[in-house]
């Protein structure tokens, strides 16, 4: 299983998403981010990430966990993945679309859930509301969740 980050910008009531141009993902609206590297750890590779695709620079003292997401393909489990989510407020540059993503800036009581990965529906919202949550979904390879899945708050 893969470990993997996911960071959101918030500024006042806006959530950045980005448009995912290649690769895993490619045509959904999401947050930033990917794998983690040897040697790192996943704050770092949020940083690392959200530099890389946006240009934006943040600290580790800025980042707010949110949530574990547990990603399971029963198709290509290659794909599995523990997901750690993060959240921030505070950045340093202007986000710019970089050739993995092109960042949109959405309210966040109107994003655009039809263009996201499926899951986002379910435990999004409840993020946005302030709860920190741990969730485990099963998906298909073609991204459609299968079965039951939970979402727990955590403290």
């Amino acid at each position: 299983m893969k470990l993997t980050t996911l960071c959101f910008l918030q500024k006042g009531n806006e959530l950045l998403l980005a448009m995912k141009k290649r690769g895993f993902g490619m045509g959904k609206w999401n947050g930033v981010g990917g794998k983690v590297s040897e040697g790192e750890s996943v704050e770092q590779a949020t940083i690392r990430e959200t530099e890389e695709e946006l240009g934006v620079v943040i600290a580790s003292k800025d980042l707010r966990k949110v949530a574990d997401l547990h990603f399971k393909f029963v198709d290509k489990e290659e794909w599995n993945q523990h997901c750690s989510v993060y959240m921030t407020s505070v950045w340093k540059g202007e986000p710019a679309e970089s050739e993995e993503m092109k960042p949109q800036w959405y309210a966040k009581d109107a994003l655009p859930y039809e263009t996201m990965w499926v899951d986002d529906k379910y435990w999004l919202p409840r993020v946005l509301a302030g709860e920190k949550l741990e969730a485990h979904f099963i998906f298909n390879q073609k991204g459609e969740i299968v079965g039951e899945f939970e979402i727990k708050t955590v403290s």
